[in-house]
């Protein structure tokens, strides 16, 4: 799909909060969650941040973006977000990009993209849907090589868990079988 990327030069501010998320998304590798974090900027002000804990939480809706911009709106007493950047590590979903036209945020900055459920360009483009009443501006791949590679790292993790824990039934199984 065509992303409408509106070609930011990438800046040293840009790279200085990408690497906040990056720190974000190790809170929620650390709780077993899926490693996406993702920081709301405001006036050069983190107003919010989040980490995915979906699992954790119960919540469906627990994306690093929802928690960081549910955050930045309580600070900023303002359900509307204006002015603001969000970074996030992993290209937002349709659930999160909508929730970005809703609260005005400016710009969103991340790093990965998701050829699965990517809503900034991957497969869609909700942020900057022209039926929809608020343009967002993105700017996309910043630190990409190291969020692709903490999801990466992450999922190749659990694919490796699941393999042990095959193997480990498998094996006690036959024991089982043996000692008859």
């Amino acid at each position: 799909m065509n992303n409408q990327n509106s070609h930011h030069v990438v800046s040293d501010e840009d790279i200085k909060w990408m690497k906040h998320a990056l720190a974000l998304a190790d809170k929620a590798e650390g709780m077993g969650e899926v490693p996406v974090g993702a920081c709301v900027v405001y006036q050069g002000n983190v107003v919010g941040e989040g980490w995915n804990t979906p699992i954790t939480d119960h919540d469906p809706s627990a994306h690093a973006e929802m928690m960081a911009v549910r955050e930045a709106a309580k600070t900023l007493k303002n359900y509307r977000i204006v002015d603001a950047t969000l970074y996030v590590t992993l290209e937002p979903c349709s659930m999160c990009a909508g929730m970005l036209v809703h609260a005005r945020v400016q710009r969103v900055v991340y790093g990965a993209s998701d050829a699965k459920t990517g809503a900034a360009g991957s497969v869609m483009n909700l942020l900057q849907h022209a039926a929809l009443n608020h343009h967002t501006e993105i700017t996309s791949g910043v630190l990409k090589e190291e969020c692709a590679g903490k999801l990466s790292a992450f999922f190749k993790q659990r694919r490796d868990e699941i393999k042990r824990a095959k193997r480990a039934k498998r094996a006690a199984l036959k024991n089982c079988g043996s000692t008859e």
